[in-house]
């Protein structure tokens, strides 16, 4: 997918200027988006895949900025993230039920965090799950303790945080420190040396056992989401979204009207009314599950 997006120069009047930029885009609607999906999942087409891309420029920017406090260039993090949302267009598929902006925010993230992960050559702290979590969320955790000095933490609040993120309270404390920039390459994991130095940890290039894991279950939430979603159609809602979304073969809207008894028309505005429905109870889902993740 060649897509030619707006540069981000350096500076703050850079950024801004991107941003006024990146405004002009206009928004897709439902339906609209829905056939700019289709015609780049069945001919390939740049044009369409070019819109879908830079209508959704902003959603980048706005999950960027939430990662500013790591020392890191926001247009470099911006420009990662628009790196993840191309992969989501390219693997984007409308006829899942979902809009392009719920399923495209996992791939802008896991893009942003690895680019982090790898700016930092973090260590493999953070090939576990709840060790990721703890390094995108520590200066939060921090922040919510009123911990705002730059040393290591109170005994106290070292084990609320190990205990908030499931994780020990070593990895607290060496995950403060690595953050505070206070531990070089060469400096020992923990006091006593028995981790060995920062440089033995630093992070494989290669997908982990967690990471393939962490994959499938998005995965599974992202079918529950649907299922659940699902639940909030009628019998008849739900067959025709079934038949025209969902199926490998979609159904045709001659044949659900003629199963059904009304017009072609009618089956039109119901399949659209049932796409409204399951979209809206999907992206309920996911900011509910995003608001719990960051509390």
């Amino acid at each position: 997918m060649a897509t030619k997006l707006p540069t981000i120069a350096q500076g703050s009047l850079g950024l801004s200027r991107y941003l006024e930029e990146i405004r002009k885009f206009p928004m897709l609607e439902p339906g609209e988006e829905f056939m700019l999906a289709k015609s780049w999942q069945q001919h390939s087409d740049q044009a369409a895949a070019e819109k879908l891309v830079t209508s959704h420029l902003r959603l980048v920017a706005r999950i960027a900025m939430g990662y500013r406090g790591y020392g890191l260039p926001i247009g470099e993090v911006i420009s990662e993230g628009n790196v993840g949302l191309m992969q989501a267009v390219k693997r984007f598929d409308p006829d899942k039920g979902f809009r392009l902006a719920t399923y495209a925010m996992w791939w802008i993230r896991a893009s942003i965090q690895e680019y982090i992960l790898r700016s930092w050559s973090l260590v493999k702290m953070g090939t576990t799950a709840a060790q990721k979590k703890l390094f995108f969320n520590l200066r939060r955790a921090k922040s919510q303790l009123q911990a705002l000095d730059d040393g290591d933490l109170r005994p106290d609040q070292v084990k609320t945080i190990a205990r908030k993120f499931g994780v020990t309270e070593n990895d607290v404390i060496s995950m403060n420190r690595r953050l505070g920039g206070d531990a070089s390459l060469n400096a020992p994991v923990r006091a006593d040396s028995e981790a060995g130095e920062w440089q033995d940890w630093l992070a494989d290039d290669q997908p982990t056992q967690e990471d393939t894991l962490g994959e499938a279950q998005e995965l599974d939430q992202r079918k529950n989401y649907l299922s659940n979603a699902l639940s909030s159609l009628n019998d008849r809602e739900r067959r025709i979204f079934e038949a025209r979304r969902l199926a490998d073969q979609p159904a045709t809207l001659e044949d659900l009207s003629s199963e059904f008894g009304v017009s072609r028309e009618r089956i039109r505005q119901i399949e659209v009314r049932a796409f409204e429905k399951v979209q809206r109870a999907v992206q309920s889902a996911a900011q509910a599950d995003d608001a719990g993740r960051l509390n």
